[in-house]
């Protein structure tokens, strides 16, 4: 017999809190004007305000930046390719700065669903793959798991999908 732990409850939000389990599925995309950045080794890498969230029940948002806001010069093609049921097929990259390269540190959907179209070529980071994402100056926290690329701020409350027995979620 094949079980698995139940959910956990959602976690009502606060004031200005949105909670994950209030996200659609299929995801949503959101344009977002607050300021995002990214760095890593002290050097920025993507600072936006022209970001959109995509929103996904159970986890915390994924910022896509246009590519004219990443230093693009500093991403490579890893090969690594991902699938997303709703979205299409994402690419990766991996960061390089000076002599050292941070693998699968971003990824883009260079041709997604048309009802993803916004994104188009937009870039992605994982906080837990770089040294600091930011949004409106709030520092993030990664989204638990080796997978998922959320970026958790004060403003969104889980349980999160990544999180230890939310496989089955």
């Amino acid at each position: 017999m094949n079980e698995h732990p139940p959910r956990p409850e959602r976690t009502a939000p606060g004031p200005g809190q949105e909670s994950v389990w209030d996200y659609p599925r299929p995801p949503a995309v959101v344009a977002d004007g607050r300021e995002v950045q990214v760095a890593h080794a002290g050097i920025v890498i993507a600072r936006s305000r022209r970001a959109h969230r995509v929103l996904e029940t159970a986890g915390p948002p994924c910022w896509y930046l246009p590519p004219d806001d990443v230093r693009v010069d500093l991403l490579l093609p890893s090969g690594h390719r991902t699938f997303c049921e709703w979205k299409g097929i994402a690419e990766h990259f991996d960061l390089v700065i000076g002599g050292t390269r941070i693998p699968r540190a971003a990824w883009s959907y260079p041709d997604p669903s048309p009802a993803y179209g916004v994104i188009r070529g937009a870039i992605a980071f994982y906080a837990s793959r770089v040294d600091d994402c930011r949004v409106a100056g709030e520092r993030v926290r990664p989204q638990p798991g080796r997978y998922y690329g959320g970026w958790i701020t004060s403003e969104v409350v889980g349980p999160f999908k990544g999180e230890p027995g939310t496989e089955a979620w």
